[in-house]
Protein backbone atom coordinates (compact mmCIF):
# COMPACT_ATOMS: atom_id res chain seq x y z
CA UNK A 1 0.00 0.00 0.00
CA UNK A 2 1.34 3.34 -0.73
CA UNK A 3 2.26 5.46 2.31
CA UNK A 4 0.14 8.24 3.51
CA UNK A 5 1.82 11.49 4.32
CA UNK A 6 0.81 12.81 7.41
CA UNK A 7 -1.93 15.68 7.47
CA UNK A 8 -0.83 19.13 7.39
CA UNK A 9 -0.34 20.89 10.45
CA UNK A 10 0.03 24.99 10.72
CA UNK A 11 2.06 26.82 8.40
CA UNK A 12 5.76 26.42 9.35
CA UNK A 13 7.91 28.80 11.29
CA UNK A 14 10.93 29.30 12.80
CA UNK A 15 9.19 29.13 16.49
CA UNK A 16 6.55 27.08 18.13
CA UNK A 17 2.76 28.53 17.51
CA UNK A 18 -0.59 27.50 18.86
CA UNK A 19 -2.82 25.83 17.24
CA UNK A 20 -5.82 27.80 17.40
CA UNK A 21 -8.16 25.99 15.28
CA UNK A 22 -7.74 23.33 17.28
CA UNK A 23 -8.34 25.21 20.50
CA UNK A 24 -11.38 25.68 19.48
CA UNK A 25 -12.60 22.18 17.52
CA UNK A 26 -14.69 20.34 19.45
CA UNK A 27 -11.84 17.80 19.81
CA UNK A 28 -9.78 20.41 21.19
CA UNK A 29 -12.77 21.01 23.54
CA UNK A 30 -13.00 17.53 24.84
CA UNK A 31 -9.39 17.32 25.50
CA UNK A 32 -9.52 20.10 28.02
CA UNK A 33 -12.86 18.80 29.85
CA UNK A 34 -10.76 15.60 29.76
CA UNK A 35 -7.45 16.78 31.39
CA UNK A 36 -9.69 18.88 33.83
CA UNK A 37 -11.88 15.95 35.07
CA UNK A 38 -9.15 13.61 34.35
CA UNK A 39 -7.13 15.49 37.47
CA UNK A 40 -9.72 15.62 39.23
CA UNK A 41 -10.26 12.38 39.42
CA UNK A 42 -6.50 11.13 40.23
CA UNK A 43 -5.94 13.97 42.49
CA UNK A 44 -9.60 13.08 44.37
CA UNK A 45 -7.88 9.63 44.74
CA UNK A 46 -4.55 10.19 45.40
CA UNK A 47 -5.17 12.97 48.22
CA UNK A 48 -7.07 10.36 50.13
CA UNK A 49 -6.31 6.94 52.09
CA UNK A 50 -6.99 4.41 49.48
CA UNK A 51 -6.00 0.51 49.11
CA UNK A 52 -6.94 -2.58 46.73
CA UNK A 53 -8.07 -1.79 43.55
CA UNK A 54 -7.76 1.88 44.19
CA UNK A 55 -4.32 1.79 43.05
CA UNK A 56 -5.21 0.59 40.04
CA UNK A 57 -7.69 3.11 39.45
CA UNK A 58 -5.55 5.83 40.35
CA UNK A 59 -3.16 3.79 37.66
CA UNK A 60 -5.44 4.12 34.80
CA UNK A 61 -6.22 7.85 35.16
CA UNK A 62 -3.05 8.61 35.46
CA UNK A 63 -1.71 7.31 32.35
CA UNK A 64 -4.42 8.29 30.24
CA UNK A 65 -4.16 11.43 31.88
CA UNK A 66 -0.70 11.95 31.08
CA UNK A 67 -1.58 9.91 27.51
CA UNK A 68 -4.32 12.36 26.70
CA UNK A 69 -1.92 15.47 28.23
CA UNK A 70 0.94 14.26 24.97
CA UNK A 71 -1.53 14.33 22.44
CA UNK A 72 -3.26 17.43 23.17
CA UNK A 73 0.09 19.10 23.50
CA UNK A 74 1.20 17.61 20.19
CA UNK A 75 -2.06 18.65 18.43
CA UNK A 76 -2.07 22.47 19.70
CA UNK A 77 1.33 23.06 18.49
CA UNK A 78 0.72 20.66 15.41
CA UNK A 79 3.58 19.02 15.59
CA UNK A 80 1.90 15.72 15.63
CA UNK A 81 4.03 14.77 12.25
CA UNK A 82 7.09 14.43 14.82
CA UNK A 83 5.77 11.07 16.41
CA UNK A 84 7.10 8.39 14.12
CA UNK A 85 4.60 6.01 12.52
CA UNK A 86 1.93 7.50 14.74
CA UNK A 87 2.07 10.65 12.87
CA UNK A 88 0.80 9.57 9.67
CA UNK A 89 -2.02 8.66 11.73
CA UNK A 90 -2.91 11.26 13.66
CA UNK A 91 -6.95 10.71 13.61
CA UNK A 92 -7.02 6.79 14.16
CA UNK A 93 -4.21 7.37 16.54
CA UNK A 94 -6.77 10.01 19.05
CA UNK A 95 -9.40 7.43 18.09
CA UNK A 96 -7.98 4.59 19.23
CA UNK A 97 -6.64 6.63 22.26
CA UNK A 98 -10.21 7.71 23.18
CA UNK A 99 -11.96 4.40 22.79
CA UNK A 100 -9.64 1.98 23.96
CA UNK A 101 -8.05 3.63 26.71
CA UNK A 102 -9.68 6.23 27.81
CA UNK A 103 -13.30 4.97 27.58
CA UNK A 104 -12.15 1.48 28.68
CA UNK A 105 -9.92 2.33 32.13
CA UNK A 106 -12.03 5.09 33.21
CA UNK A 107 -15.19 3.03 32.84
CA UNK A 108 -13.18 0.46 34.86
CA UNK A 109 -11.87 3.58 37.53
CA UNK A 110 -15.23 4.57 38.04
CA UNK A 111 -16.91 1.05 38.60
CA UNK A 112 -13.79 0.21 40.98
CA UNK A 113 -14.52 3.57 43.28
CA UNK A 114 -17.99 3.14 42.78
CA UNK A 115 -17.70 0.55 43.92
CA UNK A 116 -15.38 1.29 46.94
CA UNK A 117 -17.82 4.15 47.64
CA UNK A 118 -20.76 1.93 47.88
CA UNK A 119 -18.67 -0.21 50.24
CA UNK A 120 -18.71 3.10 52.40
CA UNK A 121 -22.07 3.62 52.41
CA UNK A 122 -22.40 3.18 56.28
CA UNK A 123 -20.08 5.47 57.05
CA UNK A 124 -22.44 8.25 55.57
CA UNK A 125 -24.67 8.06 58.10
CA UNK A 126 -25.60 11.39 60.61
CA UNK A 127 -23.74 10.67 63.71
CA UNK A 128 -20.63 8.52 62.57
CA UNK A 129 -17.59 9.99 63.75
CA UNK A 130 -14.68 8.25 62.22
CA UNK A 131 -13.32 9.18 59.20
CA UNK A 132 -15.12 8.33 55.62
CA UNK A 133 -14.04 8.14 52.49
CA UNK A 134 -17.24 7.78 51.23
CA UNK A 135 -17.47 11.30 49.74
CA UNK A 136 -13.84 11.21 48.38
CA UNK A 137 -15.07 7.98 46.14
CA UNK A 138 -18.06 8.94 45.09
CA UNK A 139 -16.84 12.63 43.88
CA UNK A 140 -13.70 10.12 41.93
CA UNK A 141 -16.20 8.36 40.55
CA UNK A 142 -18.79 10.93 39.16
CA UNK A 143 -15.61 12.25 37.91
CA UNK A 144 -14.24 9.06 36.21
CA UNK A 145 -18.02 8.99 34.63
CA UNK A 146 -18.27 12.32 33.28
CA UNK A 147 -14.29 11.49 32.21
CA UNK A 148 -15.23 8.44 30.43
CA UNK A 149 -18.81 10.20 28.34
CA UNK A 150 -16.31 12.87 27.12
CA UNK A 151 -13.87 10.12 26.16
CA UNK A 152 -16.58 8.32 24.58
CA UNK A 153 -17.79 11.76 22.65
CA UNK A 154 -14.23 12.47 21.14
CA UNK A 155 -14.26 9.17 20.21
CA UNK A 156 -16.76 9.28 17.81
CA UNK A 157 -15.82 12.75 17.11
CA UNK A 158 -13.28 11.06 15.34
CA UNK A 159 -14.58 8.10 14.59
CA UNK A 160 -17.09 10.45 12.38
CA UNK A 161 -14.50 11.92 10.85
CA UNK A 162 -12.62 9.37 9.73
CA UNK A 163 -16.22 7.91 7.94
CA UNK A 164 -15.93 10.93 6.38
CA UNK A 165 -13.18 10.46 4.67
CA UNK A 166 -11.32 13.40 6.42
CA UNK A 167 -7.16 12.47 7.51
CA UNK A 168 -7.32 15.20 10.03
CA UNK A 169 -8.71 16.27 13.39
CA UNK A 170 -10.02 19.60 12.99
Amino acid sequence: PPTVPPPPGPPARGSLSLHRAYLRSPLGLLRLGQLALGAAFWVTVASHKYEGAAHFALFAAVLVWLLTLALFGLSLLGRWELVPWLGSRWLLTNLVHDLALGVGLYAAATGIMGHKAKQRSFCNLPGYSQHCLYSAYLSASICGGITACLYLFSGLYCLLRRCQDQRDII
